[in-house]
């Protein structure tokens, strides 16, 4: 069995995913990297996404080809607050699913390794006014 299956499937993903959201949108700072008036497009994106990561369904490939992360995110400025930023509304999101810690402690650590992989800017620089960052 995959993650993806072992944690609950889709609505874990769901659950997960709109928690973070959530938390982006009362993050004014984070929020600014998220130009869409409405959350929910990023948030289907980045559902898919994680979903097709930890094993589930292939939609996200399907429909937008290759992840390419470093490539999606490299027009917007990833600096290590936005970083710490995401991570602290990715984990307050995982912490609201009451997983087992051997599948929260596999998500942590990819969490981590791949917001810190996409860090591409130093401090100071203004947020791009561009497409969402999952887009």
């Amino acid at each position: 069995m995959s993650v993806y299956e072992e944690v609950g499937g889709a609505p874990t993903f769901e659950r997960l995913v709109h928690a973070f959201y959530e938390g982006v949108a009362g993050d004014p700072e984070l929020r600014a990297l998220y130009p869409e008036e409405d959350l929910a497009p990023a948030e289907r994106r980045l559902r898919m996404f994680l979903e097709q990561y930890f094993g589930g369904p292939t939609a996200y490939s399907q429909e937008r080809g290759h992840p390419r992360l470093r490539m999606r995110h490299a027009p917007y400025p990833v600096t290590l607050d936005m970083r710490d930023r995401w991570m602290r509304h990715m984990l307050a999101a995982l912490d609201t699913l009451d997983l087992p810690e051997a599948h929260a402690e596999l998500m942590r650590d990819y969490f981590l390794r791949a917001a810190h992989m996409l860090v591409n800017t130093d401090e100071g620089h203004p947020p791009h006014p561009g497409p969402s960052l999952t887009g």
